[in-house]
């Protein structure tokens, strides 16, 4: 970065079955989104995650040496999505000599939502199961949690409930109608295509994480996984 130019994150987000790949300035008060590339699809998020980053490059016609930081989804969200997004900006950063930033999936959706209401990211658990956690804006605008992030069934969640809340997540769309029958005038959904984590949102958080120099260490950083994986459960690991 030179004359006090903001800067350059490329993120990646791997926590759904939505992937996608951004490249973004500055932070979420003064950053913009440069460039971003989403599927969502039933293909392996590793068979085409380091096709979209060099398709994103070569188009916006950035190199290498000008990124400042690579972010990533630490989650919650798919196990596998999860290991191999890890695994991709792990290798990444190890390579090009840059900082890596991790950010949270349900925070990423939390920013996808602006207003006064509470917000309610929620993103599906299987296994009868959510992730969520709570959010309200700040004085500009950007969603700060107000709890722990949780793994929860949606009848627990309900009884958290006391007033109007904005949910976002892709468990509105296997939920939201319990969630609207049990909650009536305090259940309000945000639009479907607001419903899935993107790598402009995590790019952006990351850039103010980067200002404030919260950077990840690459020998110990994991994914945020909330609850045990079957493989540990069956092994009697995270009980």
């Amino acid at each position: 970065m030179s004359g006090g130019e903001l800067p350059l994150i490329l993120s990646l987000d791997t926590a759904s079955s939505c992937s996608s790949v951004a490249l973004t300035r500055g932070s979420v008060t003064d950053g913009q989104v440069l460039a971003s590339l989403s599927l969502n699809s039933n293909i392996t998020h590793s068979r085409r995650l380091l096709t979209a980053i060099d398709w994103l490059l070569a188009e916006t016609e950035t190199d290498w040496q000008a990124v400042a930081g690579l972010a990533v989804s630490l989650g919650p969200g798919s196990f596998t999505g999860l290991r191999i997004g890890m695994a991709t900006v792990k290798g990444l950063a190890t390579a090009i000599h840059k900082p890596l930033l991790g950010v949270s999936s349900l925070d990423a959706l939390a920013l996808n939502c602006a207003g006064e209401k509470l917000i309610c990211a929620v993103l599906d658990a299987r296994k009868k199961e959510v992730y969520t956690c709570f959010y309200r804006s700040d004085l500009q605008g950007v969603p700060r949690r107000m709890g722990a992030i949780r793994v929860v069934t949606p009848q627990s969640l309900v009884a958290d409930i006391e007033q109007p809340v904005l949910f976002v997540g892709d468990a509105v769309m296997v939920y939201g109608d319990f969630w609207q029958e049990s909650l009536g005038v305090r259940f309000v959904s945000a639009p479907r295509t607001l419903h899935y984590p993107s790598a402009s949102a995590i790019g952006l958080l990351a850039g103010e994480m980067l200002q404030q120099d919260q950077c990840l260490e690459l020998t110990t950083v994991a994914p945020l996984y909330v609850r045990a994986s079957d493989a540990e459960l069956s092994l009697g690991i995270g009980k």
